[in-house]
């Protein structure tokens, strides 16, 4: 009969621990995650200098073409045509490129974002393994945490830690 008290007691107990839980804001803690920034701003950099290029090759492009349109009215019609296509192939190449070139960027942009949205996910789990939480939940658009103590709130703790790491 002792035994069956203590062990209610104990069964008792083990139901009446709550579990651990906080959220982050998964848009606030992004906008404000110092490495994230650096991020966007380095292929902001990439894009911009991608488009002055783009610019610059599609003006010379054009002054060409334009060039020939001159000349070809002195030229058989034959001859325009074959230069014509020389020129429409010409075109067609290096659109291609610069089409590659952003592919390109946004690849690498995207690998980067990921492999930064990885690390931060590695970072909430450290995090909630380090101070007891069960769970943290994802708020914010798209989220699952519809409404949250502001006790619970874990977004500032965790952009704070994830910046100090990123400082060092």
């Amino acid at each position: 009969m002792k035994n069956l008290i203590v062990i209610f007691a104990i069964a008792l107990l083990a139901s009446c621990q709550q579990e651990k839980i906080g959220y982050v804001d998964n848009v606030k803690l992004m906008d404000e995650y110092q490495q994230k920034i650096d991020v966007e701003s380095k292929f902001k950099v990439k894009a911009d200098a991608l488009a002055k290029t783009r610019d610059s090759i599609s003006q010379a492009f054009q002054l060409e073409a334009q060039a020939f349109q001159s000349k070809a009215q002195s030229m058989s019609q034959a001859k325009a045509q074959e230069e014509y296509a020389a020129m429409q192939q010409k075109g067609q190449m290096i659109g291609q490129q610069l089409q590659q070139q952003d592919q390109q960027l946004q690849i690498e942009g995207q690998t980067e974002m990921d492999s930064l949205v990885s690390k931060v996910k590695e970072e909430i789990k450290a995090y909630g393994q380090t101070n007891g939480y069960s769970y943290i939940l994802g708020g914010g658009d798209g989220g699952s945490v519809l409404y949250g103590k502001d006790a619970n709130d874990l977004t500032d703790e965790i952009v704070k830690l994830l910046n100090d790491k990123y400082k060092k």
